[in-house]
Formats: C-alpha cells, structure tokens, sequence
C-alpha cells in the first residue's frame, strides 16, 4: 500500500488523479480556520481546479485548527504533506478520485497561537476564510448578540493573554496589521448560515470593540466580510470511506472526503487585496447573496428537515432510503412548490423548477450514504432559520402551513426518543435534555413542545399554527409518519 505523500504523487495509479503543478513553487495567500470534511470538498477543492490550470499559484491555504479534536487533522496533515483524496460518488455509482494539493501547511494554534497570528499578520495572506460551525461565531441563539460571557473569551480578553478562540487570534492579526501599516486581509465566511458574512462582521467587530474600541472602529471601517452560500453534500468520512481509497487507488489515506458531484458557491465580490479568479473555477461572483442563500436554505435545507425526522420515524436510516420512497419525495416537492417556494424573490439565473427536481436527484444518490442522523442533529439550530421563516411568511400572507407544520411535529415526535418501532433515538442537540423533557409530555400536553419562546417565538399563540401541529402531531402519535404523510399527500 502506497503511503499518500508527495514523493509517492507520481507512482499512484493513473485512475486517481493528482496535481500538476508544482507544489514547492505555492504560497500561502489564504489562511483557513476548520479544515474539515465541507473545506476540503469545497474551497479547496476549486482552489485546486485553478491551479490545475496554471492560476492562483500565490493563493495556497495554510490550514488552522483551534479546538482540541483538530489535534488528528494535524497529524494527518503533517504525516500527508497536506495532501488528501477526495472522492466524488455519482448516482449511477461510478467514483471519481483526485489528490488535492492546495492546502500546503497545517497549523495548530493550541500548540503555538503566535505563528498562527504571525502567519495573518504577513502581507502575503489577504484573505483569512472560515468554516467553523454556527457555533463557532459565539452568539446567543435568543438574542443574537456576541456572548462575551463565555469563558475563552474572557480569557482572550485579557491583556496580555495568548488568544484561545478564533476571535482572539485573528483580532490580534488584524491589530499588528494595523500597527504594520499593512492593508487588512478580507473575513470570508463559508459557513452554512443566513448572511454569514454579516455575522461574522457583527461578532468579530462586537470582540474587537471590547477588546479595544478603536481597533473595533477601525476593522468595521476596513475590513471587508463577503457573504456566500456554500452547497455540496459532504458525508462525515467513514472507515468504508478509507478502506475503498485504499481499495480501488492503492493508496494509503488517513482521511480522505467523499461527496456528491453537484457543487455551488456563490459570493459577494467584495475583497480588500483581490482574490483568486474563482469565476474560472465555477463560483457565481454577485452583488447580492440573499436571493440564493433563501433558495438553498428553504429549499435544500428545509427539506432535509423535511426528510429527516419522517424517515428516521419510518425505519429508514439514509437520505436515500427516505428520499427514493415516492412519498416521500412526493411531499418533499409539494412542500417546496406549495410552501417554500411562494416565500421567494426570483433569483438571477437560476430556473427554481429544475433545482428542485436536482434537489431530489441529489437526495437519491445512494453512494453518498448521507445519515438521517446527521440531518437531524442540532436541529434547535436549523429549523428556527430554515423553516420557521416560511411558516411565518405563509401565515402573513394566507398561504399553506400544513407540509411545514407537519414536519415541526415530526421533530417533536422525533425527540421523544424512539422511533415507531421502538428503537431508541440519540438525540444531538444542544436543547436536547429540554427539547425531550417536553416531547415526553406531549401526548398529556400537545403544545409542550412549541411552548418553547427560545426556539419557537410566539407561533405557539397562533391558532392556525397550533391547529395544522397538532393535527399532524395526533396523526404521528395514532397512525404513524407513513399515515401522515398520506393524510397530506391527498390535500
């Protein structure tokens, strides 16, 4: 078994293909937080796309890690030279391999925070780029606001104090910048979240005014964070994953990616020392994200939701199960017309007919092997920004709610634990010991589990609302998700 690194790059098989350009001849011209799984299969694998044609060759990312479990990924870096398979799986079940080579240095900041400051604060980096979870930007999901109550942040705070969170580092960057008469890099958020950009502006500035308010002032005046929307299904890598690579490429990999083919990334062309030509690699370059971002979170990721809770109740355990059943994906596409869609602005370029029905091709792609439990977690997270939006626009307006009501129920009956065969759920959330609390009385007390402001808001006091819930909740309870999604089939 070939070990992946790069002396070994010209040995591999001629099926895995592998960079041609010369790695030594890169720089670093990107400084990227959460090299994960979604980084690895997206940002830098359109990166890779350009330099394969002989561009961006001075925009290379050095990748950093801030929490503990990024210990592996730094290991695996440094034994790999930074090197990784990514392996597309397409429907008809034909795999495409190919070793990316555009991160070339892998930092973690536990072990040494100043080279990783030092690394932003060179004029060579311009841009710094994330993708650190929703949790990651350290704001209170009621209020919205910065949480400067939690401990690393305290600390980071601290004069004098070696930074800890990804605020501290990048602040302390910007400020030596600042101090160096260096123009600032650009923040570019990847996160799937609404307005990443504009929250990644509002937390940043909201540490750095605490920090110092006229650092604060001075990055909200020069420091540009783009939006963009980020779309590619990215599984977590699994042992099959690593053994296949192995399998079929003959080589050794520790942790390659897998995803699906379909790919987009659309962005706000705002940046405050260029960029590379991402337009040559397939990136949408806008003025104005929002239109796409609403499409992808009512549509693709609402009818995840959508998916996920009615399946897992049915006994299906992948995406794909659920979404080959005809109905379910029956409901998925009336949820998206009769709800969903009617909450949207027309969006430049793109014909919403046909991205629903990619939507649902995307879903049925058995080799992803997408988990219904990985769509269901932290949902106190995604239904509120996702779906909750179309019910309250829908109920403005005197459109539909049944499909989206239901699938809140399905969620409610979801977190009682159990499936319909009496299989025990693990329920993944940060809610999750109120969110089951409530879901345990909910047959004695139907509202208990929307009773919740911090998730719900006030939709528990609509009676529309609490009408269509309760009708679907009932259904689940007396007939099954089966029965329920029939009822609403036949509306």
């Amino acid at each position: 078994m070939t070990a992946l690194q790069t002396r070994t790059l010209t040995g591999l098989p001629a099926s895995l293909a592998v960079p041609a350009y010369d790695r030594a001849s890169l720089t670093a011209g990107i400084v990227h937080f959460g090299v994960g799984g979604f980084h690895r299969a997206h940002q830098a694998m359109y990166l890779d796309r350009l330099m394969n044609e002989g561009k961006a060759l001075d925009w290379a990312i050095c990748g950093v890690g801030v929490l503990p479990g990024d210990a592996r990924m730094k290991q695996v870096m440094d034994s790999q030279d930074c090197l990784y398979t990514l392996v597309v799986k397409n429907p008809d079940g034909t795999r495409e391999g190919r070793v990316i080579g555009s991160i070339i240095e892998y930092l973690f900041a536990p072990d040494d925070p100043e080279s990783v400051i030092e690394k932003m604060a060179s004029g060579a980096v311009r841009i710094v780029s994330l993708t650190i979870t929703e949790g990651g930007y350290n704001f209170h999901h009621v209020t919205g606001e910065f949480d400067a109550g939690n401990p690393d942040v305290v600390h980071d705070l601290q004069p004098g104090a070696a930074p800890r969170t990804t605020f501290g580092l990048i602040t302390e960057a910007l400020a030596r910048r600042r101090a160096r008469g260096l123009v600032p890099f650009t923040v570019m958020s990847c996160d799937n979240i609404q307005g990443n950009g504009d929250v990644a502006r509002k937390m940043f500035t909201a540490f750095a005014v605490l920090k110092d308010p006229d650092l604060g002032a001075w990055i909200t005046a020069n420091v540009p964070f783009p939006n963009s929307m980020v779309d590619r299904i990215t599984p977590v890598t699994a042992d099959a994953d690593r053994a296949a690579v192995s399998a079929e490429f003959g080589v050794e990999d520790a942790w390659p990616v897998v995803c699906e083919p379909f790919e987009q990334w659309v962005l706000e062309d705002t940046f405050s020392l260029g960029r590379p030509p991402f337009e040559d690699a397939g990136v949408q370059l806008v003025a104005d994200v929002e239109p796409y971002e609403l499409m992808k979170l009512r549509l693709l990721n609402a009818s995840h939701q959508g998916m996920c809770y009615f399946g897992h109740l049915a006994g299906y355990r992948y995406a794909h199960e659920a979404a080959q059943d005809p109905l379910f994906a029956k409901f998925l596409l009336d949820y998206m017309d009769k709800e969903a869609t009617p909450t949207l602005e027309p969006v430049p370029g793109v014909d919403l007919a046909h991205y629903k029905h990619t939507l649902i091709e995307r879903f049925t792609n058995e080799h992803v092997r997408d988990t219904l439990a990985r769509l269901c977690a932290e949902s106190s997270d995604r239904i509120p920004k996702w779906l909750l939006p179309v019910i309250r626009i829908n109920l403005d307006r005197g459109g539909e709610i049944r499909r989206s009501a239901a699938i809140v129920a399905s969620w409610a009956r979801y977190a009682e634990g159990a499936d319909e065969q009496g299989n025990p759920i693990d329920v993944v959330d940060r809610l999750r010991d109120k969110l089951m609390a409530s879901a345990a009385r909910q047959r004695q007390e139907p509202l208990a589990f929307i009773s919740d402001r911090e998730v719900f808001g006030d939709l528990a006091g609509n009676q529309e609302f609490i009408a269509a819930y309760t009708r679907a909740l009932t259904s689940l309870h007396n007939a099954g998700s089966r029965a329920t999604l029939e009822a609403l089939a036949g509306q």
